[in-house]
């Protein structure tokens, strides 16, 4: 398993809403754990989104202040764990910062909502009936992958496999990636704990925005060329 660590390609600015979608997710997991075990759980089920729910178009399970379709959202800023919200923030720190680079504050925003609520309803498709809420920014940052390999496919990744540091191609970390959620997904041992559909369908569409908006980038943006 390869662990990122580091990026070799500078953004040239200080990635100022990427900063600021990671102390949200922090900041939102912080208050959810000061409520306690039971008060994490009525949290989690108030604002993730819970699929039956979203299919059905009623808030059945448990109340939330808000119309249910807003869960696509609001789901995206929660975690289930510290494990969960730290290997989300990690992916989201040393990939996130190029994309807002290159694609500017408006649409780096654009891009991270709409990969998230896509990824979401891919499991929502996936998973009709389920009644456990689904968190995370996963399917979110999973487009923030998607978009790195289309953008930058050949740029040199820090990876830690086992106790050594290794500098990686970018195609070979995310690719290795994707294909790991695809063997995931399809295996008959899979658990319904991990939502894998959602990850692969971030990816694609981060992939697919980046490869259309690609050629729309200012050039002082791109620090090497989008190319393979």
């Amino acid at each position: 398993m390869m662990i990122p660590l580091k990026d070799e390609h500078p953004s040239g600015s200080v990635p100022v809403l990427m900063i600021g979608i990671l102390l949200a997710n922090v900041g939102i997991f912080v208050y959810a754990w000061l409520l306690g075990d039971i008060g994490f759980h009525v949290f989690t089920a108030r604002y993730g989104a819970i699929p039956f729910e979203i299919m059905h178009g009623i808030d059945a399970i448990s109340p939330t202040p808000f119309p249910i379709y807003l869960t696509l959202l609001s789901s995206m800023f929660m975690h289930g764990g510290i494990l969960h919200l730290g290997g989300n923030m990690l992916y989201l720190w040393i990939f996130g910062n190029n994309i807002e680079a290159a694609l500017g504050r408006a649409r780096f925003l654009f891009f991270y909502l709409f990969c998230g609520v896509i990824a979401t309803l891919s499991h929502v498709i996936s998973e009709p009936e389920s009644t456990i809420p689904m968190v995370g920014a996963s399917g979110a940052i999973a487009g923030i992958l998607g978009g790195y390999l289309a953008a930058f496919p050949g740029t040199r990744i820090l990876v830690l496999v086992f106790y050594f540091v290794l500098r990686v191609p970018a195609l070979i970390v995310l690719g290795g990636w994707f294909v790991i959620q695809l063997l995931n997904a399809s295996s008959a041992s899979n658990t319904n704990d991990v939502a894998w559909f959602a990850h692969i369908a971030g990816f694609v569409v981060g992939y697919m925005l980046m490869r259309q908006w690609k050629n729309k980038i200012p050039a002082k943006r791109v620090y090497e060329q989008w190319e393979y």
